[in-house]
Formats: C-alpha cells, structure tokens, sequence
C-alpha cells in the first residue's frame, strides 16, 4: 500500500491493571495539544482478541474469513493472521498485503465477479487458487490465466440484489452450464458462495433458499465430477453481537440439514466489520467556530429553553478524509467532548460539525447537541474501525495521521494463550509498557 515502508513496525502500549484507553488518549492529546494539534488515531489491537473470542463463543461452526476491504491497515491483517483467520481479497494490492503478512495461500480467497486479468495472474504467480466465478467470461478468463484455479461459484439471492439493485451471482439454471463448461475447460469448483444481508428482515427464509440452492449445486457438481467441500454463506456482519447471534440461529439447524458435519463441508463466514469497528478511535481538533442565531425545528420543546444559539464548528478532520464514507451515505455518529474541554455548566446547544475544506459537502455531523466548545479543544469519535483510517496513514502525498497502539495486558495474555508470539506470527510489534511512553526514565547528569 502507498505510503508504507517495506519492514512496518508497529509500537504497542501495554496497559497494566487501571490504565485505560482512555488514558492512552488523555496523554496524547496533553502531547498533540503541545505541538500541532493534528488529529490522530488510537487503536486497541486487544479489541481484536475480544471480538475473536466473541465469534468462537457465539458462531462456532462459520469459519471466519476477514474481508480485507473492511480495513486494511497493515497491524490489523497481521493479528487476525496470528489468530488463524482466513482473508477475502478483491484485487492484487490486497493479495499482496496479506500474502506479506504470511497468510498461506490456501487461507485466501480472490472474491469479486470481474476481476483484472492481472490480478488473476499475480493469484496464480502466488498459488492463491480459490476463486470466485458466476459468469461464462469470467471462467473463461480464469481458465486462460489460472491453470490451478478452484472455483467457488457466486449464487444469486434475492436479498443481496435487493440490497446492491444490481443482480450479482448465478442461478440454478446458469450454475449447472458453468459447470459443465469447467469441466471442459478443465477448471476444479470445490464449493459454493453467497450473500445474505444480515438486516434482512426473514434470515430464516433467505438463508433456507440460499442453502437449499447451494445443495443443489453441490449435488450437480457431485454428478459432474467435482468434489465440492466449501460453502462461504458471505456475511456483512457488523460489531453486533445479537447480528452474529440472529445469522448463527437462522443458518444452525439448515446447516445440519443441508451440510451436516459428516458432509466434511468446511463453511465459511465474512464477518464484515464484526472484528475491526470497535479497534479505533479518533480525536480531531475544533479548529474554528461560528455562531448562529437560529433554532432546530426538530428539537423537542423546551429543550434549550435558555437560548436559540447555535454553534458550527470546524475540525481538522471531513469528508474528503476520515470521514469520506458520509460520502457515500453513511451517517457518521456524534462525538464526545474530551473531557479537559467539559465546562461546569450543563448547557447544551445544537451544533453542527465540518470539515477543514471549506466545501458545502463537508459536513460531517449535520445535528448534533454539544457544550459550548472553544478553538483547540478535542473531540472523540470512537468505532471508527470500519472507516478506512488505515489509507489515509498509507498515502505518501500527504502528511501521515499518528497512529498509536496499545493493549490491555489481560488482552496480550489471552493472545499468547491463543498461540500470538512476538517473536514467531508477529514480527513487526514490540511492546512497551504504557508509562514509559509519557513518564520517560530522566538522564542522569
């Protein structure tokens, strides 16, 4: 990725009993607030841990595979690689970095219906030989490029089209001629994908559908020759933990109807942003402030009884960069006042918050309800995992935004306890205890 050196290494925090991450932010923003006042990004590599142990407790039977372009920051492909997880790629720049993090190939899947030529070959140079096919180009194009290749057939669902509008995956009908045509071209399918949104309003009906289709397809592929043992069920899941809940009860019981454990199907789950939402925090900076004379007509009545003032303040930080997915619709959350910029009184007043740019889209919050804030105090903005902050530390034509890691020592045990070594699965961390970062030993005269 741009902007990173070819050995990254990657300081962590260790926090002993009674530190926080919270802490951790307090101290760099003492830091920051001496210097640049830059906005700057906290993460908690621990979390990581916690929401592994989250999916082994609630989906024990979907083997997860951690979709690349939820977040691709170097630090975190490299622990989820140490806790055994399987990657998605969608393009060669995604290989590559989790091929660099010593993935074995086998563990990665090059998803994606039309993919460059380039990227199935840069597939096959590195033996990554599961694919994902639901269309006769596409198989055509993989069968020139990727002698080695094993497929994994896209299947349409109803819900995913209603979620995208655009129909992605094969059917029934289209599945079996792709099959036969593997077979000539002498392609091997090992298995099944699909995608069920998890805010599908009936899990239980999609995935019935989904999974009795995928059934079908293997027992097609059975007839054909091919012998099939992976079933991907897609996911999307967030970092709820109910979500994960609703999908591992609606696809349970179909599980042991369809693919029962004796099948020896390996199944296979995407766990979106279920891993990496909660990781990061990010503090930003009011660098400017407007007052306004005017009132929300949505506010309930009599809240701001006191006053009719409304504030608009600008931070270091919008839409053309940590926030760029408010560009794409996304509603981005109100932040928290760090608590040294919390006054004693309790007012507060309808603020809005905008980017650095000046430009009429960079509105990052339009409503929000805010302390009277003054310029150089710090906001919080926290689950900003899912954001994509790891590309704008990677980009080298612009000034890098601090990251700074850390982990709870209960955390960093349970790792080791997992099988995380320093010294073997993660070679570019070393750890550092939390108050030698801002308590520094003093030189001796």
């Amino acid at each position: 990725m741009k902007g990173l050196c070819e050995e990254p290494s990657y300081i962590i925090e260790l926090l002993e009993e009674g530190v926080t991450i919270d802490d951790v932010i307090d101290g760099y923003i003492s830091e920051h607030a001496l210097v640049e006042r830059s906005a700057f990004v906290v993460g908690d590599l621990g979390a990581l841990m916690r929401q592994h142990v989250r999916w082994q407790v609630l989906a024990p039977h979907l083997q997860p595979y951690y979709p690349v372009k939820c977040n691709s920051s170097p630090a975190i492909i490299e622990v989820l690689a140490s806790l055994g997880l399987g990657f998605v790629c969608t393009n060669k720049a995604e290989l590559s970095l989790v091929l660099e993090q010593g993935v074995p190939p086998e563990n990665i899947i090059l998803s994606g219906v039309c993919k460059q030529l380039a990227h199935i070959k840069y597939a096959a140079k590195n033996n990554v030989c599961h694919l994902v096919c639901d269309n006769q180009a596409e198989l055509c194009k993989i069968a020139r490029a990727h002698s080695n290749a094993k497929l994994l057939l896209q299947l349409t669902t109803e819900a995913h089209a209603a979620e995208t509008s655009v129909a992605f995956g094969c059917s029934l009908k289209s599945c079996r001629y792709l099959l036969e045509l593997a077979r000539e071209l002498g392609v091997d399918v090992v298995g099944v994908t699909f995608h069920i949104p998890p805010s599908w309003p009936d899990l239980q009906q999609a995935y019935h559908h989904a999974l009795s289709d995928a059934r079908c397809v293997f027992d097609m592929g059975a007839e054909l020759g091919f012998s099939m043992n992976i079933l991907d069920i897609g996911g999307g899941i967030t970092g709820s933990d109910f979500q994960l809940q609703q999908v591992e009860c609606a696809v349970s019981p179909l599980l042991d109807a369809y693919f029962p454990p004796l099948s020896g199907v390996q199944v296979l789950a995407q766990p979106g942003t279920f891993y990496v939402a909660s990781v990061f925090s990010l503090a930003v900076n009011v660098i400017g402030k407007k007052i306004l004379n005017q009132q929300w007509g949505s506010l309930v009545q009599g809240e701001l009884s006191a006053t009719d003032t409304e504030f608009q303040y600008y931070i270091n930080e919008g839409v053309y960069g940590s926030f760029r997915r408010k560009l794409l619709g996304n509603t981005i959350p109100a932040p928290s006042v760090h608590k040294h910029a919390l006054c004693t009184e309790k007012l507060v007043y309808p603020s809005s918050l905008w980017g650095p740019s000046l430009d009429q889209l960079d509105e990052v919050v339009e409503h929000c309800l805010l302390p009277e804030l003054s310029v150089g105090d710090w906001l919080l903005f926290p689950n900003m995992g899912a954001n994509g902050l790891e590309e704008l530390t990677c980009l080298a034509s612009e000034p890098q935004m601090p990251v700074y890691y850390a982990v709870y020592t209960a955390d960093w045990y349970g790792m080791q306890e997992a099988g995380v070594a320093l010294d073997g699965t993660m070679k570019n961390f070393s750890l550092i205890n939390h108050s030698a970062v801002f308590n520094p030993p003093s030189k001796s005269l």
